[in-house]
């Protein structure tokens, strides 16, 4: 089968036409990949930064983000059969630890993920486990179903956050940025403040639902115009999408006292940060995001795009056959795409 293999210590993906396809348990699936999506993750294994460095295997697989359909199930696989449409949940656990078995399999201790610690989608095909297998509803387009695992992370940063009828600042309009303003807006938040440092995002943002979008890079005024809006006080909800240091404490800034802030961005190496007067102080709510929460998130996802609450269209700018797979990651990692899918049909 044709792959994108993590073929040595260095910037890059190699092209392979013969890799064998992957072998399947008795409660495996194979999966033929129809798209997959390229992500943040992705980006780091292809530029092999230093967490990359410390984390992928070389000669691994990559890519977790995907649609397709199945060819091949386990002799033991009762749930599914060849031909269904389907995704996956990319975070893979034995289902048997303390964080398993009390509904947070999402932070499980043993959790292994598609194309960092085992072989990913971008191949013809994949082996996923049965219990990770999510059938795609007729009325999802492709296009659509291959990004449901970015579009999670950002229906349970905002879930998790509780945005409804309540003032909400999105720290970081990148792609899961962007896909928490038009979340926050379906799930009834009453105004959306945005920053980055992008304008062409920024005004993305403003389409999509935020009332002000503001440049950082212009200074920090914005904190406080963002509080004569909101009585003085500042807003209700920080969700933190960037990772970047000042943009966090920046946020916190903005944050009204006893607000509540939902982080998902991931710093690239450690922040100092004034926790006194950022939360202790402040009295606020501070949640960690990680993945999304199986299978909770998947389902909220499901009625979200089902009820045509969500504005994806803009979001999703590219698509690739993966032979063209350089093209594709240039065109991510330079922000001429937002959200870059390969075709492998």
């Amino acid at each position: 089968m044709r792959a994108l293999i993590k073929h040595h210590a260095g910037e890059g993906l190699k092209f392979q036409h013969d890799h064998p396809v992957p072998e399947i348990g008795p409660r495996d699936v194979l999966i033929r990949v129809k798209k997959a999506g390229i992500c943040g993750t992705d980006r780091h294994i292809w530029q092999w930064d230093e967490w990359a460095a410390g984390r992928i295997p070389v000669g691994i697989i990559t890519g977790h983000e995907f649609v397709g359909v199945i060819e091949k199930v386990g002799s033991a696989v009762t749930q599914f059969r060849p031909g269904q449409r389907v995704s996956a949940e990319g975070h893979i656990t034995k289902g048997t630890d303390y964080l398993s078995r009390t509904g947070n399999a999402h932070i499980a201790s043993d959790t292994k993920i598609l194309g960092v610690d085992r072989d990913g989608v971008f191949a013809d095909f994949v082996s996923v486990p049965e219990s990770n297998v999510w059938p795609v509803h007729e009325a999802i387009p492709d296009k659509v179903a291959a990004i449901f695992d970015p579009l999670g992370n950002a229906v349970h940063t905002v879930m998790e956050a509780g945005v409804s009828a309540r003032s909400v600042l999105v720290s970081g309009v990148g792609i899961i940025g962007l896909m928490a303003v038009t979340v926050a807006r379906a799930a009834g938040a009453s105004r959306i403040f945005c920053t980055d440092i992008n304008p062409p995002r920024l005004e993305l943002a403003r389409r999509l639902g935020a009332v002000e979008a503001f440049d950082v890079r212009e200074g920090d005024d914005w904190i406080a115009q963002i509080r004569r809006a909101t009585r003085g006080e500042g807003v209700d909800v920080l969700l933190e999408m960037s990772g970047f240091p000042q943009a966090i404490d920046q946020g916190f800034r903005a944050l009204r006292n006893g607000g509540r802030a939902a982080l998902l961005g991931l710093p690239a190496k450690s922040v100092e940060f004034d926790f006194n007067a950022n939360i202790i102080f402040k009295g606020c709510t501070v949640l960690g995001i990680n993945g999304r929460r199986m299978w909770e998130t998947w389902y909220q996802m499901e009625e979200l795009v089902l009820g045509g609450r969500l504005e994806l269209d803009e979001i999703i700018t590219h698509e690739f056959p993966i032979e063209q797979y350089e093209e594709a990651f240039r065109t991510m990692i330079s922000g001429e795409g937002i959200k870059v899918l390969m075709n492998l049909e």
